[in-house]
Formats: structure tokens, C-alpha cells, sequence
């Protein structure tokens, strides 16, 4: 019999479902939105995504080789190491990147794409013990990495469909999004709302620009109920309030704030927000465990985006996933969800005869305790000791020999 106890870390599913098998949920959800960044910006965002996917990979692969000493033994135990990685293969190096690929624009270099793919797996996730340890999001990581270090990274291009609303291209970088309020004595959208939905004419990242596709992955993945509807929901609706908010100060030059909700849904549509939310900050190891404290997480991530949004006039939504996630063990920690069947106990409020009654007869316990101590220590001792029970038992058989003789 197998007496063995498996340790894991959480969160901890009760299903026959695998991890490997929520991978392949969340990879076919993907699917839209990669299909959808091929179509709009042609190879180049097929070399990206290859590129990606290949590089976080080969890191994993790579990294598991050499903690299981591959190369040790003369390399005999090579192949063993390869079978026991292909085990374990859970298709979470290829999510990462996936989503890498897809929240980086169509001009990012090769190696580039290969460096944030190697820095996502390696030292944000398998550095700190590979899946479901690693305390921030690998891809937003990667990005905000890439970020970073690569200019070019920040430079966008519109996609090979001109816009359906009007003559001339629009553009809306996914970072830049001076575009979304052109002036701030008149800030309405200069973007119309179908492009900012089909992605024609829009110029961003290779998964963010469609959300068409975004919207079909997130109805896959709440059919598989790999995510809960309500989350991404929340998310996207907190912040477009907000963002609103935020853009009424705009209209102060012009004659006084203004609430307009026109420009609701040009802010969701626009950046990355939509996939954010539905891909990124759903991430089941980087997002809290209990429901009260998922509320927290995305409504106080809904809120930064869209005021830091307002003040950049860049997207964000990559830091805020960072910045977030480091807060998640503080969450889990002190919003906790009370257990079923939990009833608070009420405490009986007593008059104040009774709080007196009580004070006075715990004031006698200690002093009748007190009292034992004081005078009863020398007899208990006395009594108890074991030398004083060897002696008087020595003493009556010394009497009953005499007494004897």
C-alpha cells in the first residue's frame, strides 16, 4: 500500500481536469486572436509567435535538463530526463508564449521576441520553481521587460486592413494613446468604435488590436469553465467607468466637467485592456484564491489602469498585472472567505451587577489559589518527595524490627 503524501501548491481543484488539459483550453482560446494577428499583420506576426513559443519552450526544456543533471553520467541519463520533461509537459511555456507573442507589436525583431521568451521562463518562472510558484505573471513580465530594454518594441504599425468607417487610416498605438483624446478642449474619440472593435485600420499589438477574437476566446473559455464569466466582466466594466470619469476632466477647458459615456466603449476597446483582462490577470497561480479577495484584485487593477492611463496617455495594463501580483499573497492573506456553514457566535451583553459578580469571584479564585501556594507548598512537597517517602518508609521498618526484637 502506497502511504505516500503528494504536496502541491495552490490553488487546489477538485476535477479530473489536469493543468495540461486547462492549457489546451487556454492555447485553443488563443487561437482566434493569433489567426486574427496573422491575417491583419502577415508574416512578420507569424515569425513572432513561432519565435515566441519555440524560445519559452526550449528555456523550460533546457532549464529541467540541467536541474535533473542531464549531462551527468556521461549523458547516459539523458533520455530518461527527456521522457520525465515530456511528462510533465503541461503546455504553460507554450501559453506564455502565446501571450507573449500576441501583447507585442508586429515591428518586434526576432531576437527580440527570443530574448523576452528566455527572460519569461527562465527567470520568472522556472528560477522560482516552475509552474504555479512563480509569483508574477511570466508574460506581462516579459513585456514590461521587453519594454524596457527595447525601444523598437514601442513602435506600432497599422494593420493591412484600412479603417471601415472613414477615408483615411487611424491610428491607436496599443502604448500610445495621445490618439484617443486628440485635444483636451475637445476630448471625443477621434477612432470610431467598429474600427476599434474589428481592428481595421488600428494600429497595435498582434492579439489586441481584433477583439472579436478576444471575445470568441473568452466565450471558449467560459464554456469550458476554465475562468468565471464574471471576472474579465468586472474588470472591463469597473474600468470603463472610471476611465470616463477620468476623461471629464478633459471638458473643464471648454466650460466645466462633463460625464460623457460615448467614450465607454472606445476605452475598452482600445490597447489592451480586452486581453488583459480576459488572458492576463485570470492567471489561476498570480490571481487570489477566494472570491472576496478576486473582487479586490480586479476592481483596484480596473481603477490603476484607467487613472494611470489618463495621466501616461500609455497602456499600462502589462505594469498593472506586475504590480498586482505582488500584492496577491497580501490578499490571500487578510480577505479571506469564511466557511460554509460558519455562524458568528454572539456574545451576551451582561449588565454591569453582572461584570461585578464576575470580577469578584475571580478575585477570590486567585486568592484561595494564592493562598494553597502559599501555605501548602512545604506539605505537597513534603509529601510528594520522593526522599521523604524513602525515609519514613525506612523508619517504620526500623520500629517494626524493634518492636519485634
Amino acid at each position: 500500500m502506497d502511504n505516500s503524501i503528494v504536496i502541491s501548491t495552490p490553488p487546489h481543484v477538485k476535477s479530473k481536469r489536469t493543468t495540461r488539459g486547462i492549457m489546451l483550453d487556454v492555447c485553443i482560446a488563443l487561437l482566434p486572436c493569433v489567426i486574427a494577428g496573422i491575417v491583419y499583420f502577415g508574416l512578420p506576426a507569424l515569425m513572432i509567435e513561432l519565435v515566441a513559443v519555440a524560445a519559452c519552450v526550449a528555456t523550460e526544456f533546457v532549464y529541467y535538463f540541467l536541474a535533473n543533471k542531464g549531462f551527468s553520467n556521461k549523458c547516459k541519463d539523458a533520455g530518461k530526463v527527456c521522457v520525465r520533461w515530456w511528462k510533465q509537459f503541461d503546455f504553460t511555456s507554450v501559453v506564455t508564449g502565446l501571450i507573449l507573442a500576441l501583447i507585442v507589436p508586429a515591428t518586434t525583431k526576432w531576437y527580440e521576441i527570443l530574448i523576452g521568451g528566455v527572460f519569461s521562463i527562465a527567470i520568472v518562472k522556472m528560477l522560482f520553481g516552475g509552474t504555479g510558484k512563480n509569483l508574477v505573471n511570466p508574460a506581462s513580465t516579459g513585456r514590461v521587460f521587453m519594454a524596457i530594454s527595447f525601444a523598437a518594441v514601442s513602435t506600432y504599425t497599422a494593420a493591412n486592413f484600412g479603417s471601415l468607417s472613414i477615408q483615411t487610416p487611424v491610428f491607436s498605438g496599443a502604448t500610445n494613446l495621445a490618439w484617443l483624446f486628440p485635444s483636451e478642449g475637445n476630448p471625443t474619440t477621434a477612432l470610431p468604435v467598429l474600427d476599434l472593435f474589428l481592428g481595421t485600420g488600428v494600429a497595435g499589438c498582434i492579439g489586441e488590436t481584433c477583439k472579436l477574437a478576444i471575445i470568441v476566446g473568452y466565450v471558449y473559455l467560459c464554456v469550458r469553465k476554465v475562468i468565471k464569466w464574471w471576472q474579465p466582466l468586472l474588470f472591463v466594466v469597473v474600468f470603463g467607468f472610471a476611465a470616463v470619469f477620468m476623461s471629464g476632466f478633459l471638458f473643464i477647458a471648454t466650460g466645466g466637467y462633463i460625464f460623457d459615456m460615448k467614450l465607454f466603449l472606445p476605452h475598452i476597446f482600445s490597447g489592451g485592456v480586452l486581453f488583459g483582462a480576459v488572458f492576463m490577470f485570470t492567471d489561476y497561480v498570480t490571481s487570489p484564491k477566494g472570491v472576496y479577495g478576486q473582487i479586490v484584485y480586479y476592481v483596484v487593477a480596473a481603477l490603476l489602469v484607467a487613472v494611470l492611463r489618463y495621466l501616461t496617455h500609455m497602456e499600462v495594463t502589462s505594469f498593472v498585472i506586475m504590480l498586482m501580483n505582488l500584492f496577491v499573497p497580501l490578499i490571500d492573506k487578510y480577505i479571506i472567505r469564511k466557511p460554509f456553514g460558519y455562524k458568528k457566535v454572539k456574545k451576551e451583553k451582561k449588565t454591569p451587577d453582572e461584570r461585578v459578580a464576575e470580577a469578584v469571584d475571580a478575585l477570590k479564585v486567585d486568592e484561595n489559589a494564592a493562598a494553597k501556594v502559599q501555605h501548602g507548598d512545604s506539605t505537597e512537597n513534603t509529601d510528594k518527595s520522593p526522599a521523604a517517602s524513602v525515609q519514613s518508609l525506612g523508619t517504620g521498618d526500623v520500629k517494626s524490627d524493634k518492636e519485634e526484637a
